[in-house]
């Protein structure tokens, strides 16, 4: 479910003139492709919390806090998951936790009519299966990162500090 979702957020972004997208999981990305991304998208898996592979992962992003890389830059977050009470907000939490924790601006969704069966303003959610109301959640969270990455960066502006 989690990477149907990547796959959505992913096509919503590249809906914006302009923007990159880069999909990446745990095996392949690197610290260095965080500190050269504009914007990041965090997702997992709603395992009782991130996975315990994805929380190592950005526990060694720890090293930067202290020289604040990822201040200014763009993040928001999105979990997939078997029950809607077990825990995924908690884990959509976590992950924008990390953002936070770095000075990154987080990007969430508005209210929308989708929301009354998928629920989440804090980012994209799927419960048991991803239906076609979670993909359009999911694009539209790519498609809100990429334009105010876009916004934010226009004609080579400076992060925010």
């Amino acid at each position: 479910m989690t990477e149907q979702l990547a796959h959505a957020v992913a096509d919503g972004a590249r809906e914006i003139t302009g923007v990159a997208v880069v999909l990446k999981n745990t095996d392949s990305a690197t610290h260095e492709e965080l500190l050269a991304a504009d914007a990041i998208i965090l997702g997992s898996p709603n395992w009782n919390g991130v996975t315990g592979k994805f929380k190592e992962w950005l526990d060694g992003t720890g090293q930067f806090w202290e020289d604040n890389p990822l201040v200014g830059r763009v993040g928001a977050a999105f979990t997939s998951g078997w029950s809607r009470s077990a825990g995924l907000e908690f884990t959509l939490w976590s992950l924008l936790h990390v953002l936070l924790a770095h000075g990154m601006i987080v990007v969430g969704l508005p209210w929308s009519d989708t929301m009354r069966s998928t629920g989440s303003y804090y980012g994209a959610s799927a419960v048991g299966r991803v239906r076609p109301t979670d993909v359009q959640q999911a694009r539209r969270l790519g498609r809100r990162v990429a334009e105010v990455t876009r916004r934010l960066f226009a004609n080579g502006g400076d992060r925010i500090v």
